[in-house]
């Protein structure tokens, strides 16, 4: 049984998500926002997110992988749309679970820009300190975390672990039990 450490906790992320939705609110103020949760990480967070929200708010999901099977380390991104609403002339909010290199939301603003949204911004539960690898930040950050593999709230290894209410690391060694 692996014993995973625990970074941030269940009622950390209530009251980070609360406020996260505390800031969307005021920041579109009634304006119609249409909310991209990038698939599988990111779909606790948007169901967190959309029940506190008081605006006009539509959503959608986006496929975005870098990471593939027992990987640690992001490889190259593929997207898939096939859920993807109408975003021209819309305002538009993209929701991550993690910031890690940068490239997946880079790649993901380079491939909705040309969609002609109204605006387009970024929220993600997690920024990992040191490894960015492009200029674009991310307009709203619930924690930074240390540089270390996480899973928990959404985040996954082998698809494991989404199911857990906190924020969790898995040490090296963790890894080795999915090898065997």
């Amino acid at each position: 049984m692996l014993v995973v450490r625990e970074l941030i906790s269940a009622e950390q992320i209530r009251h980070g998500v609360a406020q996260l939705a505390a800031d969307i609110n005021h920041y579109y103020r009634q304006r119609p926002l249409t909310l991209l949760g990038v698939m599988t990480g990111s779909l606790v967070l948007v169901a967190d997110v959309i029940r506190q929200l008081e605006i006009p708010v539509r959503v959608g999901v986006i496929q975005a992988r870098s990471y593939r099977g027992g990987a640690t380390t992001p490889g190259e991104l593929a997207v898939r749309d096939g859920y993807l609403p109408d975003v021209q002339g819309r305002h538009v909010l993209v929701m991550d679970d993690i910031y890690d290199t940068g490239r997946t939301l880079a790649g993901l603003y380079e491939y909705l820009r040309p969609l002609k949204p109204a605006s387009l911004r970024s929220a993600v539960l997690l920024r990992k300190q040191g490894r960015q690898q492009v200029p674009l930040e991310p307009d709203y950050v619930v924690f930074d975390i240390p540089d270390v593999f996480v899973v928990g709230y959404g985040l996954d290894y082998q698809d494991q672990y989404r199911h857990l209410a906190y924020v969790a690391a898995l040490e090296p060694q963790d890894f080795q039990q999915f090898q065997e």
